[in-house]
């Protein structure tokens, strides 16, 4: 009895530009994944969210100038006074308050829970287009929305047994980060055709950076830098692996496989996170967790289709 193979199936796996793809896409995935277990392996050494977010911005900011610096020299077009703002705007809204958010409530969740709020801002996207913009929620829209949330509530009840009482707060920042984060999403799709993806990237983290760095200056001394130097490893770490690399390899799985299929390929996050912190942080691993994040994929998957 021989095996047969579906056509689309056959078609991807003897198509080496859309292996290619398939590959950059999941690598952009386990990247930004990785975050969370870095920022949980650092806070081993009792460093506070403000310098290690600092350290991180620090470690990429040579390499976002760069970018910035490279597409200038392409482009002829100067950016308007009103667009920049927009982008100085976004920049400390997407990167600077988001991140903040995101690094405050890993102190109190797992880095499963945390990567399956994060993974849920589609679903903000969808509730705040509906209220900014009066798009009316279709029973599709509607159902993905319960799947996610129910998902996130399971994820929870995992970390409950696990974390603690203070688990809600973590959630608070978490969600927190979600809502900025999708605030600059909606705000950049307006931003994006007029100065590109690739210069608005670089200036908004650019802008990201420096917002971080006034922070610190405000709240912390020189003392801060004093810290063991695995957590200017993870800094590091952080910067290259799940910052800058995962960049290029999601525009370039963009490039060949298209914004849908590296959509769906990068909803294995969650799961790569919770996989990652057994791994790594010892992090156990539950029914709940698995389903919860396996509800929030599903809701993201019927938004994905429903958009498309």
């Amino acid at each position: 009895m021989s095996l047969s193979v579906h056509p689309m199936m056959q078609k991807h796996f003897t198509n080496p530009h859309l292996v290619i793809g398939l590959l950059l896409a999941v690598g952009a995935a386990v990247g930004f994944s990785a975050k969370a277990i870095f920022v949980k392996l650092a806070y081993q050494y009792d460093v506070d969210a403000v310098t290690l977010l600092m350290f991180r911005m620090m470690f990429s900011l040579p390499f976002f100038i760069y970018f910035a610096m490279d597409e200038e020299r392409k482009t002829k077009q100067r950016i308007s006074k009103k667009t920049f703002i927009y982008i100085l705007g976004l920049g400390v809204m997407g990167y600077y308050l988001s991140s903040l958010f995101d690094f405050i409530g890993l102190q109190y969740v797992t880095a499963g829970l945390e990567r399956v709020v994060l993974f849920a801002y589609p679903t903000i996207v969808v509730i705040l287009s509906a209220f900014i913009f009066h798009k009316p929620m279709g029973k599709k829209v509607i159902l993905a929305l319960l799947l996610s949330y129910a998902g996130i509530a399971l994820a929870m009840m995992h970390d409950v047994q696990i974390v603690g009482e203070f688990v809600w707060l973590g959630v608070g920042f978490v969600f927190a980060s979600t809502i900025t984060y999708a605030l600059f999403l909606i705000g950049s799709g307006e931003v994006i055709p007029k100065v590109g993806a690739k210069r608005f990237t670089a200036y908004a983290m650019i802008i990201s950076c420096l917002a971080v760095f006034m922070h610190f200056a405000i709240t912390r001394d020189l003392s801060a830098f004093n810290q063991p130097m695995p957590v200017y490893g993870y800094g590091m770490a952080m910067a290259v692996f799940s910052t800058v690399i995962p960049a290029f390899l999601l525009a370039a799985a963009i490039a060949r496989i298209g914004a849908s299929q590296t959509s769906i390929v990068g909803s294995i996050g969650p799961i790569a996170t919770i996989i990652l912190a057994a791994i790594f942080l010892a992090e156990p691993i539950s029914g709940l967790q698995i389903i919860g994040a396996s509800l929030v994929i599903a809701g993201i998957f019927i938004l994905g289709k429903q958009a498309k």
